[in-house]
């Protein structure tokens, strides 16, 4: 799946069939369901997880546990606009599946 492909699939109702969990976060971080995407990425250790982790907590306006998480995932705290970090973690999760 291409990051265009799945910026389109979150106009669906339900995610795609067989996606990892901090991509199923993703998709429901688009649709507005925050709880259920914080949920999808609380528990997993990965530092994918966690770099889902930390957008989510930006988006929820919790710098502060944002910058934890972003720690946590070794990546650089964002600062931009939301919507190209989304396209970036996007895109950068969906190589990694598409390289597995």
């Amino acid at each position: 799946m291409t990051p265009i492909d799945f910026k389109r699939a979150t106009s669906n109702e339900k995610p795609p069939a067989g996606l990892a969990p901090t991509l199923e976060a993703l998709w429901w971080a688009a649709k507005g369901d925050w709880e259920r995407a914080h949920k999808l990425v609380q528990g997993e250790a990965s530092a994918d997880a966690a770099w889902v982790h930390a957008y989510l907590h930006r988006v929820e306006g919790d710098l502060g546990n944002a910058r934890y998480w972003y720690g946590e995932a070794r990546q650089p705290e964002a600062s931009g606009p939301l919507d190209a970090e989304w396209d970036g973690i996007a895109a950068a999760l969906l190589a990694r599946t598409r390289m597995a």
